[in-house]
């Protein structure tokens, strides 16, 4: 099956994670129910089951004009231009993988107008308005290990995601062998599987070599109190029952603890991930640098940083220029 092929593709030779990967059949799927409704929904008294899309069928599919009454449907149905441009290029992809192939002779992706985005600066929180959170003391509970490695681990991810612009899912698939404080250095895989090594600073490597130690007996606690086998687990962070941390434990643990901070904005990882981008700009980092830091494939992903500077340099001139309140 093609669709299968699609997958090993986007899995083997782009090397992208399952969770991609499930992001650009999803994205097929939804197309192909659009153009064969009866097909894959038929529905019982009882049951609703769904019939495959043979091969002929999808390639029957991707054409232009199927293409472009599959933008509007979304239009027509509230869909955000940018979920549908999305939409639009995991079937890009897929057209482009089917050309290759020689089962498409072009890719009628590439001449559907795509719906204009509005353009969205990236939400990011100053260096001062988190600062207080980040210097602040760490309650912990020397009699309660876990209490303990719970308060260490929720301010490490904070404070690493700040300090190093790491993506969600990277800080979710960190490892120990990851982490060289020899070397300042944390080897990060990010998208498409491509690796890079980002620096870090000194007070940052002082709290990964206290929460390692405090990593260390939490786990051996744990284990004890369980008694389980000893699970040797390389994750870097673990979850509060010991086991390798998940993405939504990611945004569960950097709402609570910027909620509890009372700081203003949306408390997602990426935001953090944004707030270091501006602040290297802001503090004199050249895009190139912060592009190879942040791990994007072109400088057009990082160039949305210079819009942010450009705001606070507005900010700037209207205080500090000595005409700017005058008519």
């Amino acid at each position: 099956m093609l669709l299968e092929d699609f997958k090993d593709y986007l899995r083997i030779k782009r090397r992208y994670s399952e969770r991609t990967v499930a992001l650009y059949t999803n994205a097929a799927t939804d197309y192909l129910q659009f153009v064969y409704p009866e097909k894959l929904t038929t529905a019982t008294t009882t049951t609703t089951t769904t019939q495959p899309v043979t091969d002929q069928e999808l390639l029957d599919a991707l054409n232009y004009q199927l293409i472009r009454g599959y933008v509007a449907h979304c239009l027509d149905n509230n869909l955000n231009p940018r979920t549908v441009n999305l939409k639009l290029s995991a079937l890009s992809t897929l057209c482009s993988y089917l050309v290759k192939q020689q089962h498409l002779t072009t890719n009628p992706v590439k001449d559907i107008l795509r719906p204009k985005e509005k353009k969205r600066l990236p939400s990011f929180f100053t260096e001062d308005s988190i600062k207080e959170y980040l210097d602040s003391p760490i309650q912990t509970d020397n009699t309660d290990i876990t209490a303990t490695y719970k308060a260490l681990r929720n301010r490490l991810i904070i404070t690493l995601l700040f300090d190093t612009g790491l993506r969600r899912a990277e800080a979710t698939s960190l490892t120990l062998s990851n982490i060289d404080l020899s070397r300042k250095t944390i080897t990060i895989i990010g998208k498409g599987n491509k690796q890079r090594s980002v620096p870090i600073i000194d007070s940052l490597a002082d709290k990964i070599g206290d929460y390692l130690t405090v990593r260390s007996e939490f786990q051996a606690n744990n284990q004890q109190a369980t008694q389980t086998q000893p699970q040797i687990t390389n994750s870097f962070f673990l979850t509060d029952t010991g086991k390798p941390i998940y993405l939504e434990f990611i945004n569960r643990v950097v709402k609570s603890e910027l909620t509890n901070a009372h700081l203003a904005g949306k408390k997602t990882p990426h935001t953090l991930r944004h707030s270091f981008a501006t602040a290297l700009l802001n503090d004199g980092a050249d895009l190139n640098s912060i592009k190879e830091v942040l791990g994007h494939s072109s400088l057009a992903a990082t160039e949305v940083y210079t819009h942010n500077s450009f705001e606070k340099l507005k900010e700037i001139y209207k205080t500090a220029h000595p005409r700017a309140n005058k008519k």
